[in-house]
């Protein structure tokens, strides 16, 4: 079976002589991989792994789902690129579908290629809405690897660019369990929140246009912020007219138990954007607007290849498959299933400082002793996982966070299966130290 693929070592070859060396690859000894099936991946060897991080939060509906593969195949057959300046059934389609499931009045769609360049038009619609020009973004916040959404990124370990773009300004996240401000919720009365007024007054003009923000962190370490966070950021945002983005790009279609992540905070956004698990392996990007905002940007604005019939079809199969088998539901009840285990291990293992996240959206992050992030002893766990047939995340400000993504099939037998093998490969690492 695997006479006609080249091998890890010659892939790796290749990548050293034409492929930049900013990309880099998972594990000291990568497999190749050649086939995916729902939640299962395949090698060039026909091993197969359970799949618990989704090519980054993307195969919400599974590898290869019959059904949308079915219907990506259909469309290019028929016709795949006439770009957007033509008039296509699928885009207006698309655009209507997600305005019936995005949070409050969110309504107007723009279609672009990537969560980067989703983020880039969101908030060139900001500034074009507001007239405005400065921006805010969350500390360990990951937008994209563009000249201004890297600049808008808060982790050091993607902020690459030495010369970044000005206008911006950086407030404390919601990192309970490493606080900013050295305080403790909830007696810190959301401390982090209200540095969101002290920014504004004393690091801007005081005309800023949007804050960007991530309802749940997912490089950042699966950061998740108390309830009451997004109300009162918004509160204050709205005090100095300025708008809320919301980068779902992670965090969408289900992913969490609910449509978009943002639900569970009840907080309407003033512009969202969404790409990854819209097209479930397909590329694609999106940003939205209620039409008050939405109809500010009227001077001419095109994609070439963004609303293309064939991400378009992708993106509506797999809305309707992820309605139609109750992915979200099942994300909800496995995840918390999920969470408890983890939390269970939690208590057993000292390796384990914090469990966080929503739905099956969750993170464990490492530590020594002291909170010391355990970013070596993360690396040897995802090793010793991969080897078991099991493949999981890790992300992070340290690189300490073991990030549990998976594709929203799976069940409580495959959650079994992870966290037996996590329990002993977790007593293994902790040997070793």
């Amino acid at each position: 079976m695997s006479e006609k693929y080249l091998g890890p070592a010659e892939i790796i070859r290749k990548k050293k002589e034409y492929i930049i060396p900013c990309l880099y690859h998972f594990y000291q000894k990568p497999m190749q991989l050649v086939r995916g099936e729902m939640q299962y991946l395949y090698d060039h060897k026909g091993k197969k792994y359970l799949d618990f991080f989704s090519g980054v939060s993307v195969i919400n509906a599974g590898h290869c789902h019959p059904e949308i593969t079915k219907r990506i195949c259909e469309q290019v057959k028929t016709l795949q690129h006439v770009c957007n300046i033509y008039l296509t059934q699928p885009i207006v389609e698309l655009a209507e579908k997600l305005a019936e499931i995005t949070p409050g009045r969110l309504q107007k769609s723009f279609f672009c290629n990537s969560g980067t360049e989703a983020n880039e038009g969101a908030i060139l619609l900001a500034k074009i809405a507001t007239r405005r020009s400065e921006l805010l973004a969350l500390q360990d916040g990951l937008y994209g690897r563009t000249y201004l959404t890297m600049s808008l990124t808060g982790l050091r370990f993607w902020r690459t660019d030495p010369y970044p773009a000005g206008g911006i300004s950086f407030v404390p996240n919601a990192y309970c369990y490493r606080c900013p401000l050295n305080l403790s919720y909830p007696s810190c009365d959301l401390a982090c929140a209200e540095a969101v007024r002290r920014v504004i007054e004393t690091s801007t003009s005081g005309e800023v246009a949007a804050l960007i923000a991530e309802p749940i962190q997912g490089n950042g370490g699966i950061i998740t912020p108390p309830p009451e966070y997004f109300p009162r950021v918004k509160e204050i945002l709205k005090e100095y007219g300025a708008l809320l983005i919301i980068d779902e790009i992670q965090t969408g279609f289900g992913r969490t138990g609910k449509w978009f992540a943002i639900e569970h905070w009840g907080v309407e956004p003033d512009i969202m954007t969404m790409a990854k698990a819209l097209g479930n392996g397909v590329p694609i990007g999106v940003f939205t607007a209620p039409p008050e905002i939405a109809d500010t940007y009227t001077r001419p604005g095109a994609s070439t290849l963004g609303g293309n019939p064939v991400s378009m079809v992708a993106g509506l199969a797999t809305i309707e498959v992820i309605e139609k088998e109750n992915l979200i539901a099942n994300a909800a009840s496995v995840g918390a299933y999920l969470k408890e285990k983890l939390l269970e291990l939690k208590e057993k293992h000292p390796l384990i400082g914090d469990v966080r996240g929503i739905g099956l959206m969750l993170g464990a992050e490492l530590v020594r002793e002291g909170k010391e992030p355990a970013a070596a002893e993360t690396d040897a766990v995802l090793e010793k996982m991969k080897d078991r047939g099991i493949i999981i995340g890790k992300n992070g400000r340290y690189r300490n966070v073991l990030a549990f993504q998976p594709p929203l099939v799976i069940t409580k037998e495959n959650v079994d299966e992870v966290v037996s093998n996590l329990d002993a490969v977790l007593t293994e690492v902790e040997k070793m130290r």
